[in-house]
């Protein structure tokens, strides 16, 4: 079989039954059923969710996206082999480890195949919570461009790059433009402090103030709970990205809960730890890809400059990436999440036609 054939990198139009839009990110494809597939599946599998509850089923791709942009590789190879299954199961490993160490719910109500899942609909917190225990890429270069304050917080003088911080540093940035909320700007993606929160809790989606606490203390115990198990690997973990939510269980009761993705090669930086002992930064997630791509073309300002959008797209659409690039990002992605979850992870020959067969057989979802 052709190696571009088990790459899943179309995923938006799969024959799911659903009366809305499919919704395209750059990874994942998200479809609402109908409100009487919701209330039949609650029915039939017993979901800990309200009997009219909105479900969905997101089915994540094997495209690579970097700087914004999706890039594809030579000889049809337009996405990584392997990277899908390996998020969703990095993902699936960490959500299990929270719940069972009693610290908070994820969405996901079911796994049907190792592209899918079904979701609960969650009321999305504002915030993309990142938490860092190195100084490295962004902060970095800020930090030598003289900055020292870093969403509220004022770090020391003196620091190298790739050091360990004094401590755990949390810097929030929001998600999606925030209209209307004094003294944060008017743009995705931009550093808010904790102040700036607590000013605008309905703003930044949060049904109460003390949510606040609660979702920092579910930051940093998540950080920690990944950070030690990835040590027992000797690997590091370096920063990361959470998203947050609230749903409500079968008996009404709001909870704030883990969502989108968590602890993987994609939202999160990860390295080797005996390389870091010997001075050298092996990554194990997408920085190396980033890493490749900013040394690859011969004006990396297009990557970094968000003034440069056209140009970016126009380089990602018009340059196939070697078919070794794709397949070194697929040893990453594979690799670590081997490590993670303790055994080899089955990766299917023919992913779409798996999810369809499924869906139609165990859920009748098909069309």
């Amino acid at each position: 079989m052709n190696l571009a054939d088990k790459v899943l990198v179309v995923n938006d139009n799969l024959p799911i039954r659903t009366d809305k839009p499919v919704h395209s990110g750059k990874v994942r494809s998200v479809y609402w059923l109908t409100e009487e597939d919701s209330a039949r599946l609650i029915k039939d599998k017993g979901y800990d969710v309200p009997a009219d509850a909105p479900l969905a089923i997101m089915v994540i791709s094997d495209r690579i996206s970097a700087f914004d942009c999706v890039w594809q590789g030579e000889n049809g190879l337009n996405g990584v082999p392997g990277k899908g299954t390996a998020l969703n199961a990095i993902s699936n490993h960490w959500f299990k480890l929270f719940k069972d160490k009693g610290l908070a719910d994820s969405h996901i109500l079911d796994i049907p195949h190792p592209l899918v899942w079904i979701v609960q609909k969650a009321r999305p917190v504002m915030i993309e919570a990142i938490a860092r225990q190195y100084i490295t890429g962004s902060m970095w270069r800020s930090y030598t461009k003289g900055e020292r304050e870093f969403c509220g917080i004022t770090i020391p003088e003196g620091l190298e790059k790739d050091q360990k911080l004094p401590e755990l540093l949390i810097t929030p940035s929001t998600k999606g433009v925030l209209t209307g909320l004094e003294g944060v700007p008017e743009a995705d993606d931009v550093n808010v402090s904790r102040s700036d929160i607590e000013r605008h809790v309905k703003g930044f989606n949060f049904s109460n103030e003390s949510d606040i606490d609660l979702y920092e203390k579910l930051l940093k115990e998540g950080f920690d709970v990944i950070s030690d198990a990835l040590a027992e690997h000797d690997q590091i973990f370096v920063d990361t990205k959470f998203e947050f939510g609230y749903v409500n269980d079968a008996a009404g009761n709001e909870k704030l809960i883990y969502m989108d993705e968590v602890g993987t090669p994609d939202s999160s930086r990860i390295w080797d730890g005996s390389s870091h002992r010997d001075g050298k930064i092996i990554e194990q997630s997408k920085e190396g890809f980033r890493q490749w791509l900013l040394n690859h073309f011969p004006d990396p300002d297009i990557l970094l400059n968000k003034n440069r959008m056209e140009e970016r797209f126009a380089l990602a659409s018009d340059n196939k990436l070697p078919e070794s690039v794709m397949m070194d990002i697929s040893n990453t992605y594979v690799g670590i999440a081997e490590k993670i979850i303790g055994q080899k992870l089955q990766i299917s020959d023919n992913p779409k036609q798996e999810i369809i067969d499924i869906l139609r057989d165990e859920y009748q979802l098909i069309v």
